[in-house]
């Protein structure tokens, strides 16, 4: 606004061809002129436009203005209408024939009075006479016709082509429509642009993206839906081959059979002799320990090794456990140090089974054999083996050092396995009946020991066991007595003689006589210094052998026995005799 009256903007009008060319702006001001729409003309009709009279040359100057619009000041334009008709039109711009080149950037003239104007300057002649039923500027209502609507791209610019070149300007200058009836491109931050429905294809528009083929986007689909697959389908093999299938996993097992086992088999040995075999566990002289058993008779005579139960002192200090696990007290019936033997009873006990016994002279070697046990307090563990040896002379004991607790036993050797808590199980034949003992191991540093105080805690093979013979006959003594009697020949044996054989001391203990008068050897002739080296034709090597020979034996058995007087070889046949054991 300027002195509070409107400032209109000319609207020079041309033919729709000069609309194509584009031309310079004039060098002056712009004035409005009569019948341009000044502030007393209205829209239309429109009157023809004045010829230019602008001399060639003066395009030179105002080749730098670009819109006439841009080219009038606000408080010019209101000087212009003032004047009214009255007023000297200006010069209007010229129209060229001449090539296409960018526009130079718009320079703005300053707002200059009509008299301060230089004078108008000769312009060249329009290519055709003006028509005032010309076709008006998009935009533009016509008197005939409504204005076209406003049309808009149809895809959106994408960000490389947001950038839209100017349009060039028109023959015809035209004021610019309001912003909010001006069409854009629909990108953000494109420059608002004017459409053209004369002009060559819309060069003023963005071009549209070009769409994006069908056929590639299914390849990518069926790549993705490939890839998918894959992995779904490798996750379930993977859990197939670990899991070995989706549904319960069922393993292939033998039909339930016929589970009896012929009875000479070691498991019908073991299921035949285990409910006869007993655990022990006693108590006493600030001790503890841990053996192994088996009932003589249905009267609760359990047969078992001295050294098991040496240390208890009453019934309380010795507890039995069956096979089936019922749990009793026992007392101590008798029990015998040289031959390592002891016998207990339990009572109020029901359904005992006294296990069958053997005949160790029938024994030989080879003979496959069962061990039943309590190795470590494992009860009812059963090995088996063979017989490795037979007649094997051993000693065991000696604890005490005056010999009084040493054990001889011409045992029966075998290899089935025999650890500490073995000792006083049964040791059975290939009819489950018993026919040894189970009562040393030998041990691996040298020596033989008995099973719970060897100096080797595990088996190497070479277990010993006191023959039932010799078993039977000692249980029955210390049931029916309460102890046991040994045979004896009636001699004292020097235990340093280093020489092949047993020799007769000169002296006896306490220095008394060596061969005891009117014993058994002094009436089969023996004297001092003889050296046995036969018992019934078997070879003995030193006087603990001779001792286990003839404890093989029962009191009133009649011996041969070779000797060796003055270098001289002699045979000797007496009658073993009798004394109490300890």
């Amino acid at each position: 606004m300027d002195n509070g009256k409107p400032n209109w903007w000319s609207r020079p009008s041309s033919t729709p061809e000069a609309a194509r060319i584009p031309s310079p702006p004039p060098t002056g001001d712009v004035t409005d002129r009569p019948g341009a729409g000044g502030a007393d003309d209205g829209d239309f009709p429109l009157p023809a436009p004045q010829p230019p009279t602008t001399p060639p040359g003066a395009e030179a100057e105002g080749a730098g203005v670009t819109d006439p619009t841009e080219a009038t000041g606000v408080s010019g334009a209101a000087e212009v209408a003032d004047a009214g008709p009255a007023a000297e039109p200006e010069a209007a711009p010229a129209v060229l024939l001449t090539k296409s080149e960018p526009p130079a950037p718009a320079v703005a003239a300053p707002a200059a009075s009509a008299e301060s104007a230089p004078a108008a300057q000769p312009t060249s002649e329009p290519l055709h006479a003006p028509d005032e039923y010309r076709t008006p500027p998009y935009g533009e209502p016509g008197p005939w016709a409504p204005a076209p609507p406003v049309q808009h791209p149809s895809a959106p610019v994408p960000p490389q082509q947001a950038h839209v070149p100017p349009v060039p300007p028109q023959a015809h200058s035209h004021p610019q429509p309001p912003l909010h009836q001006q069409p854009h491109s629909g990108a953000p931050g494109a420059p608002w642009v004017q459409y053209d429905p004369w002009g060559t294809g819309g060069s003023g528009l963005p071009p549209a993206p070009a769409k994006k083929s069908r056929r590639g986007l299914a390849i990518v689909g069926a790549l993705v839906f490939a890839l998918v697959t894959g992995v779904i389908g490798g996750g379930i093999g993977a859990y197939v081959e670990r899991n070995g299938g989706l549904t319960t996993v069922e393993l292939p097992q033998a039909d339930a059979g016929d589970t009896d086992r012929a009875p000479e088999s070691v498991a019908g040995i073991a299921a035949s002799a285990l409910p006869g075999v007993v655990t022990l566990h006693v108590k006493g002289g600030g001790s503890s320990g841990t053996g192994t058993g088996f009932v003589l008779d249905t009267k609760g005579h359990i047969l078992t090794n001295n050294h098991v139960v040496d240390s208890a002192r009453s019934s309380e200090d010795i507890s039995v456990t069956f096979s089936s696990g019922e749990t009793a007290r026992a007392k101590l019936v008798g029990k015998d140090t040289g031959y390592d033997l002891a016998v207990v009873q339990v009572t109020g006990v029901s359904g005992l089974k006294p296990l069958p016994l053997g005949n160790s002279d029938n024994v030989r070697v080879g003979d496959p054999v069962v061990a039943i046990g309590a190795p470590f307090d494992l009860s009812n563990t059963v090995t088996s083996g063979i017989i490795s040896a037979k007649e094997r002379p051993i000693t065991a004991g000696g604890e005490k050092g005056d010999g009084s607790d040493v054990s001889y036993v011409d045992a029966l050797q075998t290899d089935a396995p025999i650890n500490p808590g073995n000792s006083g199980g049964p040791l059975l034949d290939s009819k489950a009946r018993v026919i040894g003992i189970n009562s040393a191991i030998r041990a691996a540093g040298g020596g033989s020991g008995e099973g719970d105080s060897a100096s080797q805690p595990g088996s190497i093979g070479l277990g010993f066991a006191i023959p039932i013979n010799q078993g039977k006959r000692v249980a029955e003594e210390l049931i029916n007595t309460g102890k046991a009697t040994h045979p004896v020949i009636g001699v004292s044996l020097d235990m340093q003689f280093n020489g092949d054989g047993a020799r007769v001391g000169e002296k006896g203990k306490d220095g008394s006589a060596s061969v005891t008068p009117g014993g058994p050897a002094a009436k089969a002739g023996l004297l001092p210094g003889d050296v046995i080296t036969k018992v019934d034709g078997q070879r003995v090597h030193n006087g603990e052998e001779l001792i286990v020979k003839i404890r093989a034996h029962r009191p009133g058995d009649r011996l041969e026995l070779t000797l060796t007087r003055d270098g001289k070889e002699l045979t000797k046949t007496l009658t073993l005799g009798s004394s109490q054991g300890a």
